[in-house]
């Protein structure tokens, strides 16, 4: 059922978003008197499940849902139907039209897709506000997972900085952290900046922790005993570990650190319990180890109390919903970083369709689901920007070839150029759908 729930979510997202996209695309082509041959939701080779002509245009549903399309005539398209240009244009089609027009066509699905994200930012910031995490609550500062330690953070560690721009929220900074040249810290008392360390980086991507590479510190409280040397010495679920080997303890990453370094060795713990203090003696595993789980319901409770929501009027809800978008294209283009970075390897974690429907939500969550469908509106407007044939990129670009020059570009470098785009973007579908199918089998999903 859950699984139902997700993929229905990522249907209905998809949907929307292909629909408003080609919309972008249809309408500027109908205002401009262009014949719209076709209108599909999803891809339909071979056959369709749905469709039916209105006039001139066939309105349908395919059987692929990687996107969509609109097929104008005249157009060297995804179709690589170039038998109608074989003909003399004709006024309705699209290769007789002004360059202007044919870029304001080719950018329109862009377009939609930024003032889309907006709207819905918008939305949400006057129906439910900004919901996030204030790293200033941070008052004992983070705890670090051992990829957040490797990446160059501390556990203490106040974070005020990233690229030189106050750090304020918990979850874009997670993101940022991964993107950025240059991390600031308040470190015992003293700024100190830092390059993320690469190496850190890749296994935060790799990791199916990744998100929580950084919490709330929290008390190191007993919630779990396995065999070992903590239950053989008497230690006891609901005890609240104070101190070792005489050095007050204060948080669950200072005792897993201070265990770490004493692996094979006694140490005398200072346990509270029901108010009164105990010594327990006990020797550690040679991992560093005295073998209990930490209440981890006090790890949630301290992430909670950091919790802030921000709310917004009209005016100030559209400004916000603008810099929402901006921010979530921004860091669109970062990740190009990561992507093609030697040492990260972020191609590695490239996500296809199954890697999408995992992220949603396991319920109903219409907030959540609408935040979805804003961020990947913005991804989607940054994909189809890029410079690549058989994208609107890549048409936009050889149009305003055209405009800066004044000479169209021949017809036959078009076809070759979207055929070449064609097979590099099949190519790309297939790496993606070889990685989601890879890591479903490796158990990594």
């Amino acid at each position: 059922m859950e699984l139902a729930t997700q993929i229905f979510q990522f249907i209905l997202s998809i949907s929307i978003l292909v629909v408003l996209h080609e919309l972008g695309h249809f309408l500027p082509a109908k205002w401009f008197k262009c014949r719209i041959e076709k209108f599909y939701l999803f891809f339909d080779p071979w056959f369709s499940l749905v469709k039916k002509k209105i006039g001139e245009t066939e309105y349908g549903i395919g059987w692929l849902p990687f996107g969509g399309y609109v097929k104008i005539a005249g157009m060297v398209d995804e179709s690589m139907d170039t038998e109608q240009l074989k003909q003399p244009a004709q006024p309705w089609e699209f290769r007789s039209k002004p360059a202007w027009q044919r870029l304001i066509i080719m950018l329109g699905g862009i377009f939609v897709n930024l003032v889309l994200a907006w709207a819905i930012y918008t939305g949400l910031n006057l129906s439910v506000g900004e919901k996030y995490h204030d790293l200033s609550k941070f008052q004992n500062g983070i705890s670090v997972s051992e990829e957040g330690a490797m990446m160059g953070l501390r556990n203490g560690d106040h974070i005020i900085k990233i690229d030189g721009k106050p750090a304020e929220r918990l979850e874009t900074s997670l993101i940022n952290m991964l993107l950025a040249n240059e991390v600031t810290v308040l470190r015992d008392g003293k700024e100190v900046s830092f390059k993320p360390n690469e190496d850190g980086i890749a296994h935060i991507l790799g990791a199916k922790t990744a998100k929580s590479y950084i919490v709330n510190r929290f008390a190191p409280v007993v919630d779990t005993l396995i065999a070992g040397p903590a239950k053989a010495a008497g230690l006891q679920v609901g005890d609240k570990i104070v101190g070792l080997d005489g050095k007050k303890i204060n948080f669950q990453d200072e005792l897993t650190q201070d265990l770490s370094s004493k692996k094979n060795t006694p140490v005398q713990l200072e346990v509270l319990r029901n108010g009164e203090l105990k010594t327990i003696a006990i020797t550690t595993t040679k991992e560093g180890k005295i073998g209990f789980g930490a209440d981890f319901s006090l790890a949630q409770k301290a992430i909670e109390e950091t919790e802030t929501t921000k709310s917004y009027s009209f005016l100030p809800a559209v400004g916000r919903g603008f810099e929402r978008t901006v921010e979530s294209l921004t860091m669109q283009i970062k990740q190009f970083k990561l992507m093609f970075n030697k040492k990260i390897k972020g191609y590695k974690n490239v996500g296809g369709p199954i890697a999408i429907i995992k992220m949603m939500p396991k319920e109903i969550d219409w907030i959540a689901f609408w935040s979805f469908t804003a961020m990947f509106s913005a991804w989607l407007a940054f994909l189809n920007l890029l410079p690549i044939p058989g994208l609107d990129g890549g048409h936009a670009l050889f149009t305003t070839w055209e405009l800066i020059t004044g000479k169209p570009v021949p017809q036959k470098v078009l076809e070759n150029a979207q055929m070449i785009g064609v097979i590099f973007l099949l190519g790309l579908m297939l790496l993606i759908f070889g990685s989601d199918i890879y890591k479903v089998i490796a158990g990594k999903f």
